[in-house]
């Protein structure tokens, strides 16, 4: 007969698997600065809009990430949480577009990337705030060393994206190339910014048709955003657009988007 100990245990386990795993999603970009800002934002308002509980966490480390382009710079950091510091319930700031905003490490912080200690302390801060999440969208860069500050950032769902230009996709494939070196054959996504359907279509076929000719990657599509001056207005304003302009073309298309991220299945478009 097994013991109570032993039942607890079992009970315990049990109600661990049926908890959601939560979906993360880490970012990187082959488009300007403001291009993926103004992606990040807007798909994270479209998934609290769609009753979601969004996240977005700042991972860069060598350069300014979403955290200071949405001038939210002063809070604390999951680094300060990992240094006992600060509480964790202090690291989540809400943003008026409706998700919260987290940063890993800003500034001087960014040293204790060498600090193998303080490193895991984040990472396991960084999952319970990601286990409180239905989705974390994470903005995130390649480094020299290790591709990402946190190693489970490796088994997310990795999205890069583009811009429909030869500059644009190049570089969107030495991304994809330098992941699949740093991290061994694996699927990755792409989005794409700024064009309509059929453009993004053809680069996701020629990224597609080189990586997997080339590194044996394949590569998915989550689809794209189409050029939209309303963008810009929206960002102008401090608002998302599917709330400034809601029958804007963007707005379609991200509302699009977002409704593939919160379906239960893998959210590729192809």
């Amino acid at each position: 007969m097994a013991s109570a100990f032993e039942v607890d245990q079992a009970e315990g386990l049990r109600r661990m698997l049926a908890v959601p795993k939560p979906r993360v999603f880490t970012f990187l970009s082959a488009t300007s600065a403001d291009e993926k800002g103004a992606m990040l934002i807007n798909l994270g308002a479209s998934l609290a809009q769609a009753g979601r509980d969004a996240l977005l966490v700042d991972a860069c480390l060598a350069s300014e990430g979403i955290a200071a382009r949405m001038d939210a710079v002063r809070s604390a950091t999951l680094l300060q949480v990992a240094r006992q510091e600060r509480a964790l319930d202090e690291v989540v700031q809400p943003m008026p577009q409706g998700f919260g905003l987290v940063t890993l490490m800003r500034g001087p912080q960014r040293a204790a990337v060498q600090d193998a200690l303080q490193m895991r302390r984040m990472a396991n801060a960084f999952s319970v705030l990601a286990a409180r999440s239905d989705i974390v969208l994470v903005d995130a860069e390649l480094g020299c060393g290790e591709p990402f500050p946190i190693a489970s950032l490796a088994s997310s769902e990795i999205v890069v994206q583009v811009a429909n230009s030869a500059a644009s996709i190049k570089a969107a494939y030495a991304i994809i190339k330098q992941l699949n070196g740093a991290l061994g054959r694996r699927p990755f996504s792409i989005l794409v910014t700024g064009a309509g359907e059929k453009e993004a279509q053809l680069v996701h076929r020629n990224i597609e048709s080189a990586a997997g000719r080339y590194l044996g990657v394949k590569i998915r599509s989550l689809g794209s955003i189409p050029a939209d001056d309303h963008l810009k207005r929206a960002m102008y304003l401090g608002r998302a657009v599917t709330d400034a302009f809601p029958r804007a073309g963007a707005s379609v298309a991200f509302r699009q988007l977002a409704g593939r991220f919160v379906l239960s299945d893998a959210p590729a478009a192809g």
